[in-house]
């Protein structure tokens, strides 16, 4: 389990921004930052601040990855073909644990990489414990039949707080999620504004 799930609104407390756009989120109500110098007036961002708040707020949106991950995800995204920020994008929504949350198998993608890692996924048939696999075009990701009745996917498929993207063919009713291409920034469900090409500048300098 991650180390963040039970703290995940002090990554939304510490943006000042609602990553989810969760109406659980505690920056709707509290929108200065966790601690106790937490109401203290924020300054002016520094154009490297602005760069690494970009950075802080994605890696934060995929479960708060370790800083190793993301930017390993990075330099991959870095030599492909096109625009860095795009491929960025798009690796990182091939992630198991984020075609689970987009599916609205979980309500979170916390409990996205709990679920996976509990053994409760099957792609094309087989199980997949690692949050981190990559998913291929036309995989076919869905929830064990013994795992369908469990109370958190229940609660998910009920939850009207968001819809599955246009690169997700999902069968709410099979509990079965289809990848079907290459997700664009336009289209993943951020509840904050994302700006991948400041991470990339950020990069670029560190």
């Amino acid at each position: 389990m991650t180390k963040r799930t039970s703290a995940k609104y002090k990554i939304d407390r510490r943006m000042g921004e609602n990553l989810w756009g969760r109406p659980k989120s505690s920056v709707n109500t509290r929108s200065y930052g966790p601690g106790q110098h937490g109401q203290r007036r924020r300054g002016k961002l520094s154009d490297y601040g602005l760069q690494l708040r970009a950075k802080q707020k994605l890696k934060g949106y995929y479960g708060d990855l370790t800083e190793k991950q993301f930017r390993r995800t990075f330099r991959e995204a870095e030599r492909m073909h096109g625009d860095t920020g795009d491929n960025l994008i798009g690796l990182l929504e091939r992630r198991l644990d984020a075609v689970v949350f987009h599916s609205k198998f979980t309500p979170t993608i916390f409990s996205a990489r709990q679920f996976v890692n509990h053994g409760h996924i099957l792609v094309n048939g087989r199980r997949v414990n690692i949050p981190s696999f990559r998913v291929k075009d036309d995989d076919v990701v869905e929830i064990r039949e013994k795992s369908r009745s469990i109370p958190l996917v229940l609660y998910a498929q009920d939850s009207q707080e968001r819809d599955a993207p246009a690169y997700l063919e999902v069968d709410a009713d099979a509990l079965k999620s289809r990848y079907l291409r290459a997700a664009h920034l336009d289209e993943v469900p951020y509840g904050a504004i994302m700006e991948p090409n400041l991470v990339v500048e950020y990069y670029a300098k560190n």
